[in-house]
C-alpha cells in the first residue's frame, strides 16, 4: 500500500496533542529523577570509591589526635600555670554546656546554609580553627602572656584566664564538630558507602587516638626540636597542629558538596534535576553545559517563568531557637530513644575513661597523687599514671580493630546485636576491673573500651541514617517528595551529639563527689553499672529499621 501525503499527515496526531504528550513524556522524567533526590538537591551517588571515603574519615583521625593530646597534657597545664582546684570544674562543664545548647541551632542551620562550597564544610572549617585556637592557648598560653605580660601576678592571672580559654574552645569546637562531619557523610554518600564510612571513621578514630597518646608519651625535651623551642608543649603543638591542619585539608577535599542555593531557582532546579551519579562537583557540569538542556525542556514544561519545584526558604528562615526547640521535644519517639541510649553510653564510657588513669595508679597501683613528690607513694602512683596511659592507647587501637570486625559481623548479628554487644561487654570488662583491680587483667580488659569506643562512633549514626532512609521510602510509596516535610540530617545529628555534652555535664556535677567521698574505684564500677542498664534500654526501647 502507497502512503500519500494526505494519509501520512492524518496518520499523525494533532500538534497540540504532541506538545501534550512531549510535555507530559518532561514532567515523567523530571518526577523520576526527583524521586532520586533529597531535599537538599544532592542526588543519591552510586558506590564511591574506598580513597574518597577514607580521605574523608581523615578529620576523625585529627581530631582524634587532638583529643589525646589533650588528655595527656592538659591537666599537667593547668598545674603548671596555678589553677586553683575549685575551678577545675568550672573547666570541664563551661565546654559541654555551651555545645549542648548550641549544638542543634548549628545542626540547623547547617541544614539550611546555601553557601556555594557546601552546608557542613564552611562549619567544619570554622570549628577546625577554633580547635586550633584553642590548641595553641592552652598549650602556648603561659609562653605567650610572659612574653607580654612581664609582672609576676599579672602574668599568673592572665596565664591562668588563657589556658581556661584555650581549653573550653578546644573542647567545645572538638565536640561540635562531629555532628557536620556525620551529616557531610550522610549527604554525599550512597546507603552503602555511609556504612562503610562510618566504620572508616572508627577505624581512623582508634588510629589517631593511639598515635596521640603515643605522642604524648615520648619525652620530646631531648631531641632537636626539644632544643630548638621553649617547651615540650611546644613541640607537641607543632606536632599536634601539623597533623590536624593536613588532615583537615584533606577531609574538606574528599568529597564535593552540592550547594544549596534558595535564592536562585534555575541553578536549585539544575541541582535537582541532574543525572550525575557521580562522587564529582555539580558545579563542574553547570559550567559544562551539561545540564542546560533538561533545564530548557522542563522550565518549558512549567509555568512561564517559574522552575517546576518551589523552595521552602522562607519558612527555613523564620526557624527560630524557640521553633528549633519546639522541633527538638516534638521529635519521633524512636529518635528519642536513640538519644537516650546514646546518653546511657556517653555516660558509661566517660565515667570510666575520666578517672582512669588516675585509678591506675591510686587503685591498682596502691599510689597517692598527694604524697611529697620525692616519696615512694608519689613515684608509684606517676608509674600508675604511665600504664594507664599505655591502657588508653590498648583502647583506642582495639577501637580501630574491632571498627574492621563491625563490617564483618554486621550481616549475622545485625545493628541490634552490634549495639547490644558493644555496652554488654564494655559492663562487664569495667565490673571485673572494679572487682579484681590487677595490672595484667586491667591492661587486658582495656581492649573492650575500644568495643564500647567503636560501638558509640558508629552504630547510632547508622540507625539515624536507617531511619532517614525509610522516611524516604514511606514518602515514595505515598507519591510524596522525597524532601517534602522531612527532618534535616544536620539537626539529627546534632541532637544525637548533644548527648556527649549532656554525659558530660551530668559527670561533672555528680561523679566528682562521689570520688572526693569514695576514691576512682567508684568510677569504674558506676560505669560497669550505668552500660549495663544501657544494654537492657538498647534491648527493649530502641527501635531497629528491618
Amino acid at each position: 500500500m502507497t502512503v500519500t501525503e494526505a494519509n501520512f499527515d492524518r496518520a499523525l496526531p494533532p500538534p497540540s496533542e504532541m506538545a501534550k504528550a512531549d510535555m507530559d513524556s518532561i514532567r515523567e522524567k523530571a518526577e523520576t529523577l526527583l524521586q532520586s533526590v533529597t531535599r537538599t538537591g544532592a542526588v543519591v551517588p552510586k558506590k564511591g570509591a574506598v580513597g574518597r571515603l577514607v580521605m574523608h574519615s581523615m578529620a576523625m583521625f585529627g581530631r582524634e589526635f587532638c583529643y589525646a593530646v589533650e588528655a595527656a597534657f592538659v591537666t599537667p597545664v593547668l598545674l603548671t600555670v596555678g589553677l586553683p582546684k575549685h575551678l577545675y570544674s568550672l573547666v570541664w562543664l563551661i565546654s559541654p554546656i555551651l555545645g549542648f545548647m548550641l549544638q542543634p541551632v548549628v545542626g540547623s542551620a547547617s541544614d539550611h546554609c546555601t553557601c556555594s562550597w557546601g552546608r557542613r564544610r564552611p562549619y567544619i572549617l570554622g570549628l577546625g580553627i577554633i580547635m586550633l585556637l584553642g590548641m595553641a592557648l592552652y598549650l602556648n598560653g603561659d609562653v605567650m602572656i610572659s612574653a607580654v605580660i612581664h609582672e609576676r601576678n599579672n602574668q599568673r592571672t592572665w596565664a591562668i584566664v588563657v589556658t581556661m580559654l584555650g581549653v573550653v574552645l578546644f573542647d567545645f569546637a572538638a565536640d561540635f564538630i562531629d555532628g557536620p562531619i556525620k551529616a557531610y557523610l550522610f549527604d554525599v554518600c550512597s546507603h552503602q558507602d555511609k556504612e562503610k564510612g562510618l566504620h572508616y571513621h572508627a577505624l581512623f578514630t582508634g588510629l589517631g587516638g593511639a598515635l596521640g597518646y603515643l605522642t604524648g608519651a615520648m619525652d620530646w625535651g631531648q631531641t632537636v626540636l626539644g632544643y630548638s623551642l621553649a617547651s615540650e608543649f611546644q613541640v607537641i603543638f607543632f606536632f599536634a597542629a601539623l597533623v590536624f591542619l593536613i588532615c583537615l585539608a584533606v577531609h574538606l577535599r574528599s568529597i564535593p558538596e552540592v550547594p544549596l542555593r534558595y535564592e536562585n531557582e534555575e541553578t536549585k532546579l539544575l541541582l535537582e534535576v541532574t543525572e550525575s551519579y557521580k562522587y564529582s562537583s555539580i558545579e563542574e557540569e553547570i559550567k559544562n553545559g551539561y545540564l542546560k538542556s533538561t533545564c530548557t525542556e522542563i522550565k518549558a514544561a512549567a509555568k512561564p517563568g517559574q522552575c517546576a519545584v518551589t523552595s521552602r526558604a522562607e519558612d527555613q528562615r523564620r526557624m527560630t531557637l524557640k521553633s528549633l526547640l519546639k522541633t527538638l521535644a516534638s521529635m519521633p519517639s524512636h529518635y528519642r530513644c536513640l538519644c537516650v541510649s546514646h546518653l546511657f553510653g556517653w555516660m558509661a564510657f566517660l565515667s570510666n575513661m575520666l578517672f582512669f588513669t588516675d585509678f591506675m595508679g591510686q587503685v591498682v597501683y596502691q599510689g597517692s597523687p598527694y604524697a611529697p613528690h620525692n616519696s615512694t607513694l608519689y613515684l608509684t602512683y606517676k608509674t600508675g599514671v604511665e600504664m594507664g596511659c599505655w591502657g588508653l592507647c590498648i583502647n583506642a587501637i582495639s577501637s580501630s580493630v574491632y571498627s574492621y570486625l563491625q563490617k564483618i559481623l554486621l550481616p549475622y548479628i545485625g545493628l541490634k546485636g552490634l549495639y547490644f554487644i558493644g555496652y554488654l561487654l564494655f559492663g562487664l570488662g569495667t565490673g571485673l576491673i572494679g572487682l579484681f583491680p590487677n595490672v595484667y587483667s586491667t591492661l587486658a580488659l582495656c581492649s573492650l573500651f575500644g568495643v564500647m569506643s567503636s560501638t558509640l562512633y558508629t552504630v547510632p549514626f547508622h540507625l539515624i541514617a536507617e531511619y532517614h532512609r525509610e522516611e524516604e521510602s514511606l514518602k515514595l510509596q505515598y507519591g510524596e517528595q522525597p524532601g517534602e516535610h522531612r527532618r534535616g540530617k544536620g539537626i539529627d545529628c546534632a541532637a544525637l551529639t548533644c548527648m556527649v555534652q549532656l554525659a558530660q555535664i551530668i559527670l561533672g556535677v555528680g561523679l566528682g563527689l562521689l570520688v572526693s567521698i569514695a576514691g576512682s574505684v567508684v568510677t569504674v564500677i558506676s560505669a560497669s553499672m550505668v552500660a549495663l542498664i544501657g544494654c537492657c534500654f538498647v534491648a527493649f526501647c530502641v527501635r531497629f529499621v528491618e
